[in-house]
């Protein structure tokens, strides 16, 4: 494809950031990706690994070399950043777009406003690729992580139209599906699919292993046990973080959880048989129809 802008800057070389980086080098939507952090040891791997073309540690220059500022850190930790970045912004005669790839965006939301005196940044779009690894670090990054998958963008009223369009060009650059939501929507929605499960896994697996049993358990855990609990292998920081700024839908999610948890509970200890099995036969279909949807969305990309 044609160069898009120049110079393409990641504040976070990890899983995220340099899959998202060796993407936009592959596909030629930038001349160069530059990384910036703190950790030295990262980008330089980066650099050695062929997934950047060079790096740096002072903001104030990779603000103004950038075109397109991608904050790829952990979701507390991006808001820091912006409160970094955003004052540093206001007044620059060419200011690069800056967009996120945290897993919660009604905290950014607000800490983008409090960098800039209550008013939102136009040039600042807020983005949530859904797509992980239980793996971490820039070694574990590649260049298909986002082909095929969604990444959502939650464009508000105050955005520039134009920016909007350079996130958007930016990530359909790496083989994603762009799609558009509010800020609430995407927190409700994300709180539901994907830090809910994440929650339970991490407590099923914390109560097994604290049980007396726990050898005996794990020793005989078999491929449903793997498969439900891969994700409690992901970061346990980056988690912790997404359940406190995600603090008010995630307990929405685990309330109406335990609700239905509870229902299941009492049909087993009733011995009702016909409400668990509407329910695991309502479970069945609507599963069944969610991987139908996931092959066809997959199908739809590879033709």
């Amino acid at each position: 494809m044609a160069e898009r802008v120049d110079t393409v800057a990641i504040l976070g070389l990890g899983l995220i950031g340099g899959s998202l980086a060796r993407a936009l080098r592959a596909t030629g939507f930038c001349r160069q990706v530059i990384g910036y952090g703190h950790r030295e040891p990262s980008l330089r791997r980066g650099l050695e690994l062929g997934v950047i073309d060079d790096f740096t540690l002072d903001l104030d220059k990779v603000i103004r070399r950038a075109d397109i500022l991608v904050i790829c850190t952990p979701t507390l930790v991006a808001a820091d950043v912006l409160a970094s970045i955003l004052p540093r912004l206001q007044g620059l005669a060419q200011a690069p777009v800056v967009t996120d790839a945290a897993s919660v965006k009604g905290n950014l939301y607000q800490a983008a406003r409090e960098a800039c005196g209550g008013s939102f940044p136009p040039g600042f779009v807020l983005g949530h690729p859904i797509a992980g690894s239980e793996r971490s670090g820039v070694d574990a990054s590649r260049a298909d992580l986002y082909k095929n998958h969604r990444v959502i963008l939650t464009p508000v009223a105050e955005n520039d139209s134009d920016a909007v369009t350079l996130v958007r060009d930016m990530w359909l650059a790496t083989g994603a599906e762009v799609v558009a939501m509010e800020v609430a929507q995407h927190d409700a929605v994300l709180a539901a699919t994907s830090h809910l499960p994440h929650v339970l896994a991490y407590a099923l697996v914390d109560a097994l292993a604290q049980s007396d049993a726990s050898e005996e358990i794990f020793r005989c855990a078999a491929g449903g046990f793997r498969d439900f609990t891969r994700i409690a292998s992901s970061d346990p920081v980056m988690w912790r973080d997404i359940a406190i700024a995600n603090k008010t839908a995630l307990l929405d999610a685990i309330d109406l959880f335990s609700e239905h948890l509870g229902r299941l509970r009492e049909a087993v200890a009733t011995g009702d048989a016909d409400g668990m099995h509407a329910t695991f036969t309502r479970a069945k279909a609507a599963r069944d129809e969610f991987a139908t949807i996931l092959a066809e969305r997959g199908q739809g990309k590879q033709d």
